[in-house]
């Protein structure tokens, strides 16, 4: 017997990785040093112009989402989801991102696929400005049936040690402004999923909330908001905090760029949620507990910031292209641990 017999492609994985170089070359970098081929990427700090760097590293998946590529056929934009939850989640503690890594695992290697996921990842990279350097490609047969793949990713940033976020400052009276997302992004995809069955439409049917298709409508893209907001946190020096709104929602992830001893409390009444919320919420009588702690419900990023730079910030992300509201304020709380209450949140769903 072979490897092939076994199940296991290694032409079609040099096939794979042929078609991945120039998608990587085109997202280099000043810092990267050398190309695909090694048995580790190298990135020299010095070159990326850093003084007093503090790295900043960051893993991710896409979770079930991929089940929505996969079943639609569209394994196009899953890999620009991959970079984004790495990389949002390091802009939020003031760091560029600098590089990535990809792991692409299959139990059958289909190279169009493949390259067609690594396009996406390479995509997502030029977004975020950081330098695709690296990764793996696995065929597994018996660990993943023939046409399910699986994907994670590495970022490593860094920040000047002393721009890291949050910063220390964070007190009573200041404002929560809030960025809008794209859509679900990748959190909830599971319910997501449950919803659409319980619909009964078919991912090739219309979408009831969008002028596309249902697949094409849920795998929207997770927006990537390194550029924009690093360039707004420079430029102002006035951002005191930032939080990604991923799994937990607005409850579960703007504690923690909270300090101790404070709350925020937001209005829900000042932002609206796209509408394939309200029909999840709708289809699927999904709590709006539930809603808030699985969804990010139409807030991907949160920033805090004084009372008195809050129009001049809202300004300067408007300015990027971000829709933005002051969303809420931080305030004294009992106890020693970070909090977030929503108000009004079954605003969200009316039309």
């Amino acid at each position: 017997m072979t490897y092939k017999d076994a199940g296991v492609d290694i032409d079609a994985g040099d096939a794979l990785v042929e078609h991945i170089k120039p998608l990587a070359r085109a997202t280099d970098r000043p810092g990267v040093l050398g190309g695909l081929g090694g048995f580790g990427g190298l990135f020299d700090l010095k070159a990326a112009g850093f003084r007093d760097p503090i790295l900043v590293s960051g893993t991710d998946g896409v979770g079930t989402k991929l089940k929505v590529a996969i079943e639609a056929g569209i394994p196009d934009t899953v890999g620009i989801d991959l970079v984004a939850m790495c990389v949002n989640d390091i802009v939020v503690q003031g760091a560029e991102p600098l590089f990535f890594l990809d792991y692409y695992a299959s139990g059958r290697l289909d190279v169009d696929v493949g390259r067609r996921v690594v396009a996406g990842i390479a995509e997502g990279c030029r977004r975020a400005g950081c330098a695709l350097i690296g990764g793996e490609t696995a065929e597994m047969p018996g660990m993943y049936a023939d046409g399910d793949y699986d994907l994670a990713g590495f970022t490593v940033g860094a920040a000047e040690r002393d721009e890291l976020l949050p910063r220390a400052d964070i007190a009573a009276g200041d404002t929560v402004l809030g960025i809008a997302s794209s859509g679900p992004h990748s959190n909830g995809y599971s319910l997501v999923r449950s919803v659409v069955a319980r619909s009964g439409l078919a991912y090739d049917a219309p979408a009831p909330f969008a002028k596309t298709s249902l697949g094409v409508a849920l795998l929207e893209p997770t927006r990537i908001y390194v550029k924009q907001v690093l360039g707004v946190v420079r430029a102002t020096r006035a951002i005191k905090g930032l939080a990604h709104i991923t799994g937990g929602g607005l409850p579960g992830n703007v504690p923690r760029c909270l300090p101790a001893g404070t709350r925020a409390r937001l209005d829900a009444r000042q932002w609206s949620a796209a509408p394939v919320f309200r029909w999840l919420h709708d289809v699927g009588h999904v709590p709006t507990d539930d809603m808030l702690r699985t969804f990010n419900c139409g807030l991907g990023m949160i920033a805090v910031v004084a009372r008195d730079d809050a129009a001049r910030v809202t300004k300067a992300l408007a300015e990027t292209g971000e829709t933005v509201h002051e969303i809420g304020i931080v305030e004294h709380a009992p106890g020693d641990e970070a909090d977030c209450v929503v108000e009004h949140a079954d605003s969200l769903w009316r039309s």
